[in-house]
C-alpha cells in the first residue's frame, strides 16, 4: 500500500461540487463521491503517481475492496483486499496482493501477501555512517510469500503464527564503486532463497484499526530461517517488535507515538535481511536502505489534527539509528517533518496521505529529505 499518491485526488478535492452533478455514471457517483454510512463493502479503483527518494515518478494502478465479515457487530475491524502494479522511471517494476481480513468479533485475523519487485537500488554499504560517495546501483529480483493468523485470546491479546519464503537474486552495474562486490563486510552478495516460520504476538486495544483516536497495540514476531538450493547451509532469525500508543487530546487533535525494534540473528549477516532504515511510516525522509545493520531502533511522535470528516493535518519529530552490536545516543539520526491527509471513506477511516520528511545533513552532503504518499496512516 505503500507511497501510491492517487490521481483522482483531484476529483476528491472537488467531492462537494461534483457529488451535486447527475451527468457523471452512477459507479463513478457510488465509487468516489457518495457518502456512505452503512457497513456495505466498497470498492475503489486507483490509478496510481507517486514520487519517493527509492523510486523516483511511479506510475500505475491500485485497487482497494473493503468490508466487514459482521455489519451487525460494531466492534469488527473493517477488512480489505489491495492489489498494486506500478513501474518506475528508475526501471522498476512491483506486483503485490495483500489481504487483511478480520472474522466476526475480531476473533481471527489473516494476514496474506504475495509479491515481485524487479527493483534496482541505491547500495551505500553497511553501517550507520555511509557515504552518499560510495553510492553503487544494485539490480534486485525478490518474490515472496507470506501468511499470518493471529487468534483472539481476549482483553486485546492476540497469539498466531507467521510462515513464509523468499528469494533474493542480485547483480551489480560495475561502474561506479561497485561496493556490494568490493566490502567484505557485504556477505551473501549474490541473494539467496529461505523459507521461514514463528510465532507472532499481539496487543490491540485501539478503538479503530484505519484511524486511531485512542488505545494501545503491541506487535512482535519471530522469524526462523532456513536457507534452500543453493543457500541451504543458512541458518538464521529476524525479530520485530513495535509499540504504538494513541491519545485523544480533543475531538479533532490525536498524538500517537511508535517505537520500533529490529534484530537480525544468526552467525551471518545477509545484506538483504539487514533491518534498513527509512521507509513512508519510520524515518520517514531517509532513503530507505541507505542505513543498514543487524540491528535497528527508532521512535517518533506524531500529532493528528482533523480540519473535517475529509481533511487532515500531520506533524511529526522521531529519532533512529542502525547498529551491530553497541547502541549508541550519539549516533541517533533527526527526523521530523509532516502531511496532510484526505479521508476517501470516512466511515471506514481510509485515507490518502503525503508526508514530506526531513532527516540529518552528513558532512560533505545535502541534507536527507522526501516525499511519500500512501493508503493509510503511518502506524
Amino acid at each position: 500500500m505503500k507511497r501510491l499518491i492517487i490521481l483522482v485526488i483531484i476529483l476528491f478535492g472537488t467531492q462537494t461540487v461534483f457529488a451535486q452533478l447527475n451527468f457523471l455514471p452512477k459507479f463513478i457517483r457510488k465509487m468516489y463521491f457518495n457518502k456512505d454510512s452503512s457497513k456495505r463493502p466498497g470498492f475503489v479503483v486507483l490509478p496510481a503517481l507517486s514520487s519517493a527518494p527509492e523510486t523516483g515518478l511511479e506510475v500505475g494502478g491500485a485497487a482497494l475492496y473493503s468490508f466487514y465479515t459482521d455489519t451487525l457487530n460494531r466492534s469488527t475491524n473493517v477488512s480489505s483486499i489491495f492489489g498494486y502494479a506500478t513501474i518506475t522511471t528508475k526501471g522498476q517494476t512491483k506486483l503485490s496482493l495483500n489481504t487483511n481480513y478480520w472474522t466476526p468479533e475480531n476473533k481471527v485475523h489473516y494476514l496474506g501477501t504475495i509479491s515481485y519487485y524487479d527493483f534496482p537500488f541505491n547500495f551505500y554499504g553497511v553501517g550507520n555512517s555511509t557515504k552518499l560517495a560510495n553510492v553503487d546501483l544494485v539490480y534486485e529480483k525478490r518474490y515472496k510469500v507470506n501468511v499470518e493468523s493471529d487468534f483472539n485470546l481476549g482483553d486485546g491479546f492476540y497469539l498466531g503464527y507467521v510462515a513464509g519464503g523468499f528469494k533474493y537474486y542480485y547483480k551489480f552495474d560495475g561502474k561506479r564503486s561497485d561496493i556490494l562486490n568490493a566490502d567484505p563486510g557485504v556477505q551473501d552478495k549474490r541473494g539467496g532463497t529461505a523459507g521461514y516460520a514463528g510465532p507472532t504476538f499481539t496487543y490491540d486495544t485501539r478503538n479503530n484499526n484505519t484511524y486511531t483516536t485512542k488505545g494501545i497495540i503491541i506487535n512482535a514476531y519471530y522469524n526462523l530461517m532456513h536457507g534452500a538450493f543453493i543457500n541451504n547451509q543458512y541458518e538464521g532469525g529476524f525479530f520485530n517488535i513495535e509499540y504504538s500508543e494513541f491519545f485523544a487530546l480533543s475531538k479533532q487533535l490525536v498524538l500517537g507515538t511508535d517505537i520500533q525494534e529490529q534484530s537480525l540473528t544468526g552467525s551471518r549477516s545477509p545484506f538483504y535481511l539487514l533491518p534498513q532504515m527509512g521507509s513512508d511510516e519510520m524515518m520517514r525522509g531517509y532513503y530507505e536502505g541507505r542505513f543498514r545493520d543487524r540491528n535497528y531502533l527508532a521512535g517518533q511522535t506524531e500529532l493528528r489534527y482533523r480540519i473535517s470528516n475529509s481533511f487532515g493535518l500531520a506533524a511529526f519529530v522521531g529519532t533512529g539509528e542502525v547498529f551491530h552490536s553497541g547502541f549508541s545516543f550519539a549516533q541517533l539520526k533527526p527526523n521530523y517533518g509532516g502531511g496532510v491527509r484526505y479521508f476517501f471513506d470516512v466511515q471506514k477511516g481510509l485515507a490518502i496521505r503525503v508526508d514530506y520528511g526531513v532527516g540529518e545533513k552528513p558532512a560533505g552532503e545535502p541534507r536527507i529529505s522526501g516525499l511519500y504518499v500512501a493508503l493509510g496512516q503511518s502506524f
